[in-house]
């Protein structure tokens, strides 16, 4: 009779089924990893991809639909008891205010701001520049003042004139956070590190917000906020404004090191050149912030002479009062 040995039989069978077990780890980790590099890797960018990939599930997305809720609920407060609030200013705060964070935020430009510098200088450009002027032209500060009750209201009041604001809100120091804070994002180590974190880049895209509104909310005087400057030196922070952009993108399109270092090359996309969008990137920047620039200059002059005619309507009806008591006077005597 053949004696079999099971230790003999067994031998053989345990590498070809610990083989057959690597081999069926090693394909699920690679189809696992090429699954996680399809997710990571966006499709190439397009006007159908800012739709396609949109999402709606960030914090970013539940305050823009709470402020959207307070501010209406504020309009719907005056109209309840009688007061008039100006359409202007709900379309302004709805449409390209709130409305500017959502489209760079929540739109598929997010799923590309880590991916492409172009679409990051479009959101730094929406962020920092544009939905902080209308914002500020909504004037949510004076309708909370108007519908708050007297507690909160005078709660909202101490805020507004405290300390830290009058400092914050001063137009030289606003001025100064406005023009360093690109320079101190961009040309450290800085930039990298928001790549890599993403708490790190939400948290830049709320500071972009803020430091546009603490620049331009003062610039525009609708709400009662500390700091405000007679419209000549409003006028004249703007101008300064215009030539920071011009050196910032031309300095962007000229860099020869990649900002983010290696961060952009490692992605191996075959749709983008890494050089050729951060061209890209700094003409958007200067193109895009002297438009702004000029177009606030030019919105700042437009409310110095309607302040001027005031002004000049409130004396020609003073001089007519004086007029008026003078010949009372006169015809009296």
């Amino acid at each position: 009779m053949l004696h079999v040995d099971p230790i003999s039989v067994a031998a053989p069978t345990a590498p070809l089924l610990t083989t057959a077990a690597t081999g069926s780890a090693a394909t699920e980790v690679t189809t696992s990893a090429g699954s996680l590099a399809a997710e990571a890797t966006p499709p190439p960018f397009s006007i159908t991809a800012v739709f396609t990939e949109a999402r709606l599930d960030s914090w970013l997305a539940v305050g823009l639909v709470l402020a959207a809720g307070l501010y209406l609920y504020g309009v719907y407060r005056l109209r309840l008891r009688g007061d008039r609030w100006p359409v202007a200013r709900t379309v302004f705060f709805l449409g390209p205010g709130l409305g500017g964070i959502a489209s760079v935020t929540v739109t598929g430009l997010e799923t590309y701001d880590t991916t492409l510098l172009s679409v990051h200088m479009v959101q730094h450009m929406v962020l920092s520049m544009v939905a902080p002027i209308f914002l500020a032209l909504g004037a949510p500060v004076t309708l909370a003042l108007r519908t708050l009750p007297t507690g909160p209201r005078k709660r909202l009041l101490a805020v507004v004139h405290s300390r830290i604001a009058r400092i914050y809100t001063f137009p030289l120091v606003a001025f100064a956070i406005f023009v360093v804070n690109p320079f101190a994002l961009y040309f450290t180590d800085l930039y990298r590190y928001t790549l890599e974190h993403a708490w790190a880049h939400e948290l830049v895209h709320a500071h972009f917000i803020m430091t546009g509104c603490v620049f331009f909310w003062p610039l525009l005087g609708l709400d009662p906020l500390p700091g405000r400057w007679p419209y000549p030196g409003r006028a004249l922070l703007m101008l300064l404004s215009v030539p920071f952009h011009t050196v910032l993108g031309l300095t962007i399109m000229q860099s020869t090191t990649l900002f983010g270092g290696d961060w952009y090359p490692s992605l191996g996309l075959s749709w983008a050149d890494p050089w050729e969008d951060q061209v890209l990137a700094g003409g958007i920047l200067w193109a895009g912030g002297e438009f702004v620039s000029v177009t606030m200059l030019a919105v700042l002059v437009v409310q110095w002479m309607r302040q001027a005619e005031r002004e000049a309507r409130r004396i020609d009806r003073e001089l007519d009062r004086q007029e008026a008591r003078r010949r009372a006077a006169e015809s009296t005597a």
